[in-house]
């Protein structure tokens, strides 16, 4: 339930955003946040930065690029070791011809991708960077960030930290005993069987969506505030609350940041390059569900070791019955898994997300995928590695949304390349 706030705080930020020229307006000037959201340590700077990221999202005052700007950032290290690539591919080894792949990175680059590449029987057979990327620019995740927490989960159970994934959360969680929240198993944090309100979009600086997304201590209104709309595991509902859950969950388990724990236990073990993740402040918790910030080629590793069954040149990184466990899905979403989504069965557009959700991650299939075990990574704007294993093939395409004369088919470059395979 909403409270009033101090009226001299309600003034400090409606100025605020009057001088800001945000795009707000204040219906309900005696019930603008919840005092819960406001009660943060250094409340009136949460606050500016929160409606400052609201603007630049929805206000006047967007961003350069018409869009939030990720900041602060905390440093994730790794090595500079790059998958070998073979120039003057065999094809009596690898069975794709030029004029395939060529066609395939016609189709990406027109596309607005900004990186493609495939991998068939141990080689990178194509490696391509589109407007001005390379092989050192950090590139978005956006929700590529999930699969990528899956991991870091698999590497906590590897070392111990935690038990297993039907581990209550609130082991770790603790503000969650004796609450309707107890019951949430980590497995319903990886397969968004939470029972948390679903994710939807609201432009409103009261919602507890954009709250638990914008603000500087959004962990803290997430465990405390996010409400919880239906029994864990009884429902598949997507929600990037449930996903920003993790990060926390791994500095509790483990001890260590989070980001630190992809550097020691994910990014380095694969011999990849590091990037950066997004903080909700200072010092603060790093988002886990949403906008990491990784190099190419280290985005393409974290599917190649899903590929490899969790191991990578003899050592094990990630359990290989936990691999199989994130390919599992549930009864409440055919197609999904542990951050991850299957191709079986058909639909010309699978909605990743809430069957109700009419715009939000529908991505058109144009025919079924022709291997029956694909299995894929995606992320808005078709940010997308598809793992096939019976192909031993694994294809990554990273960038913006196509522009609206060029509509995505997700099944197109996977068909293409195996329909062109001898």
């Amino acid at each position: 339930m909403k409270s009033n706030i101090n009226y001299v705080i309600y003034i400090t930020l409606l100025f605020f955003l009057i001088t800001n020229n945000c795009a707000y307006s204040d219906d309900n000037k005696d019930d603008f946040l919840s005092y819960e959201s406001l009660k943060a340590k250094n409340g009136l700077y949460s606050e500016k930065t929160y409606l400052s990221r609201l603007n630049s999202l929805f206000g006047k005052n967007k961003g350069q690029s018409g869009g939030l700007v990720y900041h602060p950032l905390e440093n994730i290290l790794g090595n500079n070791i790059s998958l070998p690539f073979n120039n003057n591919i065999d094809n009596s080894k690898i069975y794709i011809s030029k004029e395939i792949l060529n066609d395939v990175e016609n189709y990406a680059k027109e596309r607005n991708s900004l990186a493609l590449f495939i991998w068939k029987d141990g080689q990178l057979v194509l490696r391509s960077f589109f407007n001005g990327i390379n092989q050192e620019t950090l590139i978005v995740g956006r929700s590529l960030a999930k699969p990528i927490s899956v991991m870091a989960i698999g590497a906590a159970i590897n070392q111990g930290y935690i038990k297993s994934l039907d581990q209550p959360v609130s082991d770790f969680i603790s503000e969650w005993k004796n609450t309707k929240k107890e019951s949430i198993l980590i497995r319903h944090l990886l397969d968004m069987r939470s029972g948390f309100l679903k994710q939807g979009f609201s432009k409103d600086p009261e919602d507890i969506l954009n709250l638990a997304y914008l603000h500087p201590f959004h962990d803290e209104i997430i465990i405390n505030e996010y409400p919880l709309t239906h029994k864990p595991g009884t429902r598949y509902d997507y929600s990037n609350a449930t996903s920003e859950m993790v990060a926390p969950l791994i500095e509790r388990a483990t001890g260590k940041r989070y980001a630190q724990w992809l550097s020691d236990e994910l990014i380095s073990p694969i011999e990849a390059r590091g990037g950066k993740i997004w903080l909700n402040r200072e010092d603060g918790m790093a988002h886990s569900g949403c906008c990491i910030l990784l190099p190419a080629e280290t985005f393409f590793k974290i599917g190649l070791l899903s590929h490899l069954n969790g191991q990578w040149k003899g050592k094990k990184i990630l359990p290989t019955e936990y691999i199989n466990e994130t390919k599992k899905t549930s009864p409440e979403n055919i197609w999904s898994g542990l951050g991850l989504y299957v191709g079986e069965p058909y639909k010309e557009y699978k909605g990743y997300a809430n069957p109700e959700f009419k715009n939000l991650m529908r991505t058109y299939h144009s025919e079924p995928y022709l291997a029956k075990d694909l299995y894929l990574f995606d992320g808005n704007a078709n940010q997308v590695i598809y793992i096939i294993p019976s192909k031993n093939l694994v294809i990554m395409r990273l960038g913006n949304n196509p522009p609206k004369t060029k509509k995505w088919d997700n099944a197109y470059i996977p068909n293409r390349i195996m329909r062109g395979m001898k």
